[in-house]
């Protein structure tokens, strides 16, 4: 698997990807996408990924955000040198079969590169109970309940150390492709 940065010729997938339940109940209902312009969010800043199995089949998307820099300010006053990932499979048929898990390692090995990067927020829907213990399995700690838009979000993080502790050394370039 790699993550490639999303183009204009993915829009008409993310989109179809939206309109699916299991997105829907993993996102919200109020989280309207206009992938034509985020997929150009300013580099570093606002990047959209598409993660892509061996053969180039598409199977979900991850977006790395930095939280202090994005433009909404959707995260609200937080520290710099932080990332946010929102991440999701696109088809019901490619969930529980391992692709979220190493999505979610590549995406951690994109937000850890840059030294200075301290930790990584992600902010589940309380209800999703499945991504919250997804995510603490992989090391993220809860910070609590926060309320965005109309959505109660259960936010964790994990910092560099915690990541390096589990294992990752943050150090792999070579599976960074755009």
């Amino acid at each position: 698997m790699r993550l490639r940065r999303a183009s204009d010729d993915d829009v008409a997938l993310l989109d179809y990807w939206d309109t699916k339940p299991h997105v829907i109940a993993a996102t919200g209902d109020d989280d309207v996408q206009d992938w034509a312009d985020e997929i150009h969010g300013e580099p570093g800043i606002y990047d959209v990924f598409l993660a892509e199995l061996d053969d180039g089949r598409a199977i979900g998307v991850v977006q790395i955000i930095d939280p202090q820099l994005e433009p909404s300010h959707y995260w609200g006053e937080v520290e710099a040198n932080l990332r946010a990932i929102d991440i999701w499979i696109g088809e019901e048929d490619d969930l529980g079969r391992g692709f979220g898990t190493t999505m979610m390692q590549l995406a951690l090995e994109r937000c850890f590169a840059p030294p200075q990067v301290t930790a990584v927020l992600i902010d589940p829907l309380e209800s999703n109970t499945r991504a919250i213990n997804f995510y603490e399995r992989l090391g993220f700690v809860s910070l609590g309940l926060q309320v965005f838009g109309g959505d109660r979000c259960l936010v964790h993080r994990l910092s560099r150390a915690r990541w390096t502790e589990l294992g990752s050394t943050g150090s792999s370039q070579s599976s960074l492709p755009d």
